[in-house]
């Protein structure tokens, strides 16, 4: 699916999309406004996860999306950017890494268009750095890197995952880091993004015998 699709029929995950009744459609004049902003910075355009997704040299930078009452700009590593105007916010409480710029009107967006272009630069430059963000977990048990690239790569999964209880993180990190090699932890930690997101824990589902 295109941009321009995903403004005339929104994310398409409900029989509401391209009706009066779809979330996004309200929110497209706003986001049309600050997807030229995007693109004039230099960033590739595609879609993940159902929304306008942003990359640089493959790496998801931010997305473009339309909530219920806003427009949203959402970083993949907010925290690690500069905040001039104080406009940076996180999307929930469980939300560690990633921030959000919100826009409520259209008025807004137009009036914040120049600020929106000094933070999606200072996004450009945080990943040009090669920053990795750290999570940290259960207290023993490290976090494997495969982990955060899940975590960059796949919306709401970092506030999934650090909103499981201690005994749920426990039990992932335990089955993530058994591997010796990287392409396994990857594959493991694929295998269950649904289940992290739903808030299920590991041994929810599998067994500790599980081959896989």
């Amino acid at each position: 699916m295109s941009v321009d699709r995903y403004f005339l029929l929104g994310c398409g995950r409900c029989p509401k999309g391209g009706t009066p009744d779809c979330k996004a459609l309200p929110w497209v004049p706003h986001m049309k406004l600050l997807r030229g902003v995007l693109l004039e910075c230099g960033l590739t355009e595609t879609i993940k996860w159902g929304v306008p997704c942003y990359t640089l040299d493959g790496a998801n930078v931010l997305t473009l999306a339309a909530l219920k009452d806003s427009a949203v700009i959402g970083f993949f590593k907010g925290s690690m950017m500069k905040d001039p105007h104080g406009w940076l916010h996180q999307a929930g409480e469980n939300t560690r890494y990633g921030r959000q710029l919100k826009f409520t009107s259209l008025d807004e967006v137009v009036e914040k268009l120049d600020g929106v272009k000094e933070y999606v630069l200072d996004a450009i430059a945080v990943e040009r750095s090669g920053a990795k963000v750290v999570p940290m977990a259960a207290k023993d048990l490290p976090i494997p890197e495969e982990l955060t690239d899940f975590f960059e790569e796949v919306p709401g999964l970092e506030e999934a995952f650090f909103a499981l209880t201690p005994g749920r993180q426990r039990g992932y990190l335990i089955h993530f880091n058994e591997p010796k090699q990287s392409a396994t932890r990857r594959a493991r930690i694929e295998r269950v993004v649904d289940q992290i997101l739903k808030g299920i824990g590991y041994h929810d589902v599998y067994k500790k015998n599980s081959r896989f």
